[in-house]
């Protein structure tokens, strides 16, 4: 099985709202929400790759701060077939009042990307939609712990 390797961004704002994409592809799932990100390109670090994706997918030039999480799993998304997704996910800190945009999206992304959204702790603990992972809800509780928030 191919392996992708992806940085993931947990973009949170100061209201402590994480930025999501809805996410609609051909595999016929129902709807889900993700976090902004992509696979490396060859020689890229996750580090590399995290700056690029923040900007190609959300136009956002914050900068990109600690990695909280290093995860490993078996999914397709959008036009992919079946991969083990080595993904690590890092924290970016940014506000509000920064201006979100599809600075450089890709044509799949232009296909599967439905819409994006600042999801509150409570929102998403509380709402019926499906995250990717599943364990968003929980990271993002663990990030505004250790800022003492939450």
């Amino acid at each position: 099985m191919k392996v992708r390797k992806c940085s993931r961004l947990l973009i949170v704002n100061e209201k402590d709202q994480l930025f999501l994409f809805e996410y609609k592809d051909e595999h016929g799932v129902e709807p889900f929400w993700a976090t902004a990100g992509g696979e490396l390109k060859a020689g890229e670090t996750y580090l590399a790759a995290a700056k690029r994706e923040l900007y190609e997918e959300t136009g956002l030039a914050c900068a990109i701060g600690e990695r909280v999480l290093e995860r490993e799993d078996v999914f397709a998304v959008a036009m992919s077939v079946p991969a083990i997704w080595q993904e690590q996910y890092f924290l970016v800190q940014c506000t509000s009042d920064d201006e979100v945009f599809a600075a450089s999206w890709t044509d799949e992304e232009k296909t599967t990307i439905q819409r994006w959204a600042w999801w509150s702790l409570d929102d998403m603990r509380s709402a019926e939609a499906v995250f990717k992972p599943s364990i968003l809800p929980d990271l993002l509780e663990t990030v505004l712990a250790s800022r003492g928030r939450g």
